[in-house]
């Protein structure tokens, strides 16, 4: 049985819906152990039991936010827009709401969402890097606080004028200040999940935003705490305010000189790589709970205890990737559309009577919108920032989500604003983040600023220049390899090598994306990560070569989605001629080793939006040579497979370059067939002709140095001139494209990959297991400004006038 209010009188209801007792006093009382039900078999409704009811709510919420978000994804709509949604428009017809979110399983689902919520307020906490704060640049800074006051302002200057001008209810006078500050604010965790959401996150535009929504939320909190203690001292008593004053200061002191030393040692004793202890992860789980006690106990909220716990523990691996991995799904699948679900069920639209209370919020919140674009699109086009991605920040700076979502029930809860304040302001979030979704898609590409403008090739770099390279590394397994490719191109004195090695890593347990340059320590540390061995070997190949390399160590951490943009602005910063990226499978000891679909994807986007040229790198498992074997007088035996086209003619450049060590011993080999073996234009042709004549000449008196022509009239062939090479050779050389012929065709069957291109993939095919030939599929520069064809002149650049 329960207790229902209906028309402000209480309504004992039993099982026989038909006797009702009328009882003076709202409560409500349920059946004892009415949690398992014994089956419709048995006469039992199983929607009349809590376990099965929560059962289908959560299979109900899942289903009914995840096809919404599927069919609004389309239209460039996040998530929380269909999480909102879906229950709000379902959830006020009265038959179906009565059926699936009795009044009797609220308290179960309302238990839940809140309990989500603080789990999901813990991680953010864990991602959070609170130093972000004093590492801002004057940019960001200056974003968050105009971002802030300027809103703050405008929206508070409009409130003031409606509560003297216009006739409104008191109930709505009350709460624009309310509405003033909360449309001020701009939320870390909101921004963090709407830039990941667009997968700009470690873009130019991603990082700022970041930043700044840091020193926008940090003013917001301040002056929320400076109110709260206001409010408190006000309204209660002195001991009462001192009571709760101190027990926060003292749960504070000791969640920070506590929790956080224990956090560190779990660290220290945590060897990189390995997994982190489970009773580690116990103990701050049990943390987390008690400390969220002692929150509601003492009158903070669990919710504020459980932020500060998660801000104590360092963000990243290993501890906080640990805690991220375990908590994260289970929060944001199951947990988090409860509350959403909560939240839509509450909102009412109906509730909305008075037009001019409507008008009154909604005007304060388009104030706010504008102040916000306002200050923060100043600084940005100050700083010479273009105007549409100034434009895209604003944008993103207004956008809305759980924080917001999270106060507005707060609020409406503790009775501070009305059912129809509350529906105006969800509203307001919906249509402000839908809105902003789009608009930021559509004017924001961070691949567009990775033009560049003049050619950045090997083939076009000049003799005795310096020659730039960008050589990524996801694990210790790719820096022999690479070493001995660097050190095969013959850098010197008279023709050094300006070498950027980029450490790629995934992003794990925090919210912002990192692109940084590695600074060795002063003393070095007796465990070195997984970086540092890196960066070391990089460094002792750096000191061997005697001044002819200069190294300089990055590390990014970025999503895997997003990890291109890392790579491609930092060779457009450097003005690197040549990106070296691992492809996605490797071979050790004879074992393929498979990556993660995801780095596929990575060499997919490094190859269609880098503002150089790209070769990716396939490692074979050749360890005959220590990782400084060009050091040592010891053969690098190398085969350039030339058919046609630009990027032959860039493995051709490269190959020039590698011909004058002494080392090498090098082989071409110019495909050519009876047809047209590669399809392109005159002036195609006659740049390979041109190419290959000036590499003969360069190396007509280099006995190590051979080239011979092949006539082939299909693929097999090819497979006779490429199988041998797998016993021979240490590195094979191949242009990744080339222009349509019939020839190719039906080389292009055996493009499994893509990545490495038809006859990159034609040699790795005609190789068995046991092969050492490591393969290097080169791609020459595709994207520079006004340049259409590649094969256009380097002096013509087309103007639009």
């Amino acid at each position: 049985m329960e207790v229902l209010l209906h028309g402000g009188r209480a309504l004992l209801e039993t099982e026989d819906d038909d006797m009702q007792v009328k009882l003076g006093f709202p409560y409500t009382c349920h059946f004892v152990n009415h949690i398992n039900s014994r089956g419709i078999w048995f006469g039992d409704n199983p929607l009349r039991f809590s376990l099965p009811l929560l059962m289908i709510q959560l299979s109900f919420i899942t289903i009914i936010t995840r096809s919404i978000h599927f069919l609004l994804k389309p239209f460039g709509q996040p998530s929380i827009v269909s999480q909102i949604l879906g229950p709000s428009i379902l959830g006020h017809n009265t038959l179906f709401a009565s059926k699936m979110f009795p009044a009797r399983g609220r308290t179960v689902l309302d238990t839940l969402s809140v309990f989500g919520f603080m789990l999901f307020i813990f991680l953010i906490g864990v991602k959070m890097d609170p130093t972000m704060v004093l590492k801002s640049g004057r940019k960001a800074l200056a974003i968050g606080i105009l971002g802030f006051f300027v809103p703050y302002a405008l929206a508070g200057l409009v409130a003031l004028i409606i509560r003297h001008v216009l006739p409104l209810d008191h109930e709505v006078k009350s709460i624009l200040p309310l509405v003033v500050a909360l449309q001020s604010m701009t939320s870390f965790p909101v921004i963090a999940c709407f830039l990941s959401e667009l997968k700009i996150l470690n873009s130019e535009i991603g990082r700022l935003a970041s930043s700044s929504s840091i020193i926008c939320d940090a003013f917001h909190w301040s002056i929320f705490s400076m109110r709260f203690v206001s409010k408190v001292a006000t309204d209660k008593s002195i001991t009462a305010s001192l009571g709760s004053f101190m027990s926060g200061t003292l749960l504070v002191t000791i969640i920070v000189f506590g929790v956080r030393p224990a956090a560190l040692w779990a660290i220290r004793h945590t060897p990189e790589g390995k997994p982190v202890k489970e009773i580690y992860i116990f103990f701050f789980l049990v943390a987390l709970m008690g400390c969220g006690l002692i929150g509601e106990v003492i009158g903070l909220s669990a919710l504020f205890a459980s932020f500060i716990l998660g801000l104590v523990i360092p963000d990243g691996p290993p501890l906080g990737a640990a805690l991220v991995e375990r908590l994260d799904c289970f929060v944001s699948v199951l947990l988090m559309p409860i509350f959403f679900t909560n939240c839509g069920l509450s909102t009412d639209v109906f509730a909305i009577q008075n037009l001019m209370n409507a008008g009154s919020i909604l005007l304060v919140v388009f104030a706010s919108f504008v102040g916000k674009i306002i200050g923060t699109i100043l600084p940005p086009l100050f700083c010479r920032m273009p105007f549409r991605d100034a434009l895209s920040l604003a944008l993103i700076m207004n956008s809305k989500g759980i924080l917001e979502v999270a106060m507005l029930t707060n609020l409406k809860k503790e009775k501070v604003m009305n059912e129809e304040c509350f529906a105006i302001m969800i509203i307001s979030v919906v249509v402000v983040t839908g809105v902003i979704s789009p608009l930021v898609k559509s004017l924001y590409d961070p691949s567009k600023r990775y033009i560049a403008y003049k050619r950045r090739t090997v083939q076009h770099s000049k003799c005795g220049e310096e020659l730039c390279i960008l050589a990524c590394i996801h694990s210790q397994d790719n820096v022999k390899t690479i070493i001995n490719l660097l050190n095969a191109t013959n850098p010197t004195r008279d023709s050094p090598m300006n070498l950027f090695v980029l450490h790629l890593v995934k992003l794990m347990g925090r919210s912002t994306s990192l692109l940084v340059a590695h600074l060795p320590r002063e003393k070095p540390s007796l465990n070195p990560t997984q970086s540092e061995q890196i960066f070391n070997s990089f460094r002792k190949f750096e000191e061997r070569s005697n001044g002819a390399v200069m190294v300089h160590c990055f590390k990014g951490v970025s999503p895997f989605s997003t990890m291109h943009n890392d790579v491609c602005s930092l060779a457009l910063e450097k003005r690197t001629c040549l990106v070296i990226i691992p492809f996605h499978k490797q071979r050790i000891n004879g074992e393929t080793i498979e990556a993660p679909f995801a780095l596929k994807h990575l060499n997919k986007n490094v190859l269609e939006k880098a503002p150089c040229s790209v070769a990716i790198l396939l490692d074979r498992g050749n360890q005959k040579k220590g990782p400084f074997a060009m050091a040592e007088p010891l053969s690098y035996h190398v085969a350039v497979l030339f058919f046609g086209g630009a990027d032959d003619r860039e493995a051709v450049a490269l190959a020039g370059r590698m011909s004058e060590h002494p080392n090498v011993n090098l082989t071409l080999i110019r495909f050519s067939s009876l047809d047209e073996i590669v399809g392109g234009t005159v002036r195609s042709r006659m740049l390979d002709t041109e190419t290959l004549g000036e590499f003969r000449l360069n190396t007509l008196q280099n006995e190590q140095v051979s080239y011979q022509e092949e006539m082939v009239h299909d693929v097999a062939s090819v497979l006779a001139v490429t199988r041998p090479m797998e016993n021979t050779c240490d590195l094979i050389m191949v242009g990744r494209s080339h222009r349509e012929s019939q020839f190719m065709s039906e080389l292009t069957d055996y493009s499994n990959h893509g990545e490495l291109g038809s006859i990159g993939e034609v040699v790795i095919t005609s190789h068995s297991k046991n092969s050492k030939a490591s393969v290097l599929a080169v791609q020459q520069q595709t994207r520079i400004w006004g340049l259409l064809d590649p094969e256009e002149s380097l002096n013509l650049r087309r103007v639009n006038l």
